[in-house]
């Protein structure tokens, strides 16, 4: 008796280890967002189980990297963000989602243009679906420029404005303008592009460094340091956090998610006296963005499942807005943008409506061509700039030696 029921067990077993499991792969908050859709996805599909790997944003993508170079530890879905798509255009690692069975260029009237256009390489290869997007934004203090006589009529005209403003606030309050003078850099030289068009590199891979956009940019941003404007503190850091506390910090130029973050964690203590803008000059640009990808090399059995659930994790309005409500997730699926939600006002930014104004940014947003060396790029460009506002090399020959070494490396 003993071993027929042992027997008998064993089909049970088999069973049990033969579930289907989806591997996907995350960094937060993106983590929290597929998690929180699977109850959705059970519901389709039982007997599916999906695994979320989750590692810190950096570790994340080096192990994509890694794993899309050696095809070893694939995830059936791997979550990228936006820069990230860019940078694996050019290889083969990731499967193109406009071929059959996937035909996903289908798709395209559903999202946002830019972003869903920033997937698509140059081989015309679909790479990702998008679902958070980052619509630029201007964040200023309103009590601190009301001390200076200062209002947002006086911010925005042009980027020569921004920080002409910022030097009457620094004369009044002693309020810094911005973290950084490399953020004014950063933000100045996406002004202007065209669609498609390269930030670094045109389509034929030429550097486009040495031309007005970069001059500007650089003349801006050592503007900001010779009138002492920036705190000179980095992203993200401890004192970055706390010049926001102390309203030291005066603006920010960053995505339509950092509201959140500011109300959550940064700095809750200044809710009420902060609004925002469209950038100067309505520069529209996008601060990051998610999307979900399915490596090519990714186990051909569960090829299908993956797809269905990336479908699920884009095109599904409740789970896109409940991804919105609760991780400032902001939707990348058009479907959304009709809804009430958008018009509610926000605490943190003293009753603003301020999602009416991102989402009209986010259907301004021009896509831009990311090439393979734009990391390096930046380095170089802000090493560079860092060299005129340190050392006080004449900008002409910082943007030619930028200019310079690109050119060895722009088709490697």
């Amino acid at each position: 008796m003993l071993i027929a029921g042992a027997a008998a067990a064993l089909p049970w077993r088999a069973r049990a280890r033969a579930r289907t499991t989806l591997t996907v792969a995350a960094f937060p908050l993106v983590d929290a967002i597929v998690k929180a859709a699977l109850p959705a996805w059970q519901q389709r599909h039982p007997d599916v189980a999906v695994q979320v790997v989750s590692r810190p944003y950096a570790d994340h993508h080096t192990a994509m990297t890694t794993a899309l170079s050696t095809s070893v530890y694939l995830p059936d879905v791997m979550t990228l963000e936006a820069s990230y798509v860019g940078r694996y255009a050019q290889g083969r690692g990731l499967a193109d989602l406009a071929q059959p069975p996937f035909d996903g260029l289908r798709l395209r009237p559903r999202f946002v243009p830019y972003a869903f256009e920033q997937a698509i390489n140059r081989r015309n290869e679909l790479l990702a679906l998008p679902t958070d997007i980052g619509p630029g934004t201007l964040m200023y203090r309103t009590d601190l420029f009301a001390q200076a006589g200062l209002g947002e009529a006086d911010l925005t005209p042009s980027w020569e404005a921004y920080v002409d403003a910022g030097i009457r606030l620094k004369a009044a309050t002693g309020a810094y303008l911005v973290s950084n003078a490399q953020t004014v850099k950063d933000i100045v030289i996406r002004s202007g592009l065209k669609p498609g068009e390269g930030l670094y590199f045109d389509s034929e891979s030429r550097v486009l460094v040495n031309s007005p956009r970069f001059v500007r940019a650089f003349e801006l941003a050592r503007k900001v340091r010779q009138h002492k404007l920036d705190a000179r503190v980095a992203a993200w850091s401890n004192d970055w956090a706390e010049a926001f506390r102390r309203g030291t910090l005066a603006t920010d130029l960053t995505g339509a998610w950092m509201v959140g973050q500011m109300a959550n964690w940064v700095a809750p203590g200044t809710s009420g006296r902060w609004r925002v803008a469209q950038l100067p000059e309505n520069t529209f640009v996008s601060y990051g963005g998610s999307y979900y990808a399915l490596p090519r090399q990714a186990k051909p059995e569960n090829r299908a499942l993956a797809w269905e659930l990336v479908q699920l994790l884009t095109l599904n309005r409740e789970l896109q807005f409940a991804a919105f409500k609760s991780q400032d997730a902001f939707p990348a699926l058009l479907e959304t943008f009709d809804d009430p939600f958008f018009e509610q006002p926000l605490p943190f930014l003293g009753g603003q409506r301020a999602r009416t104004l991102w989402r009209d940014a986010a259907r301004r947003i021009t896509a831009t061509q990311v090439h393979k060396q734009a990391n390096f790029a930046d380095e170089v460009v802000g090493t560079e700039l860092d060299n005129v506002l340190d050392r006080g090399k004449p900008i002409a020959a910082a943007l030619a030696d930028a200019a310079r070494l690109l050119e060895r490396r722009a088709f490697r």
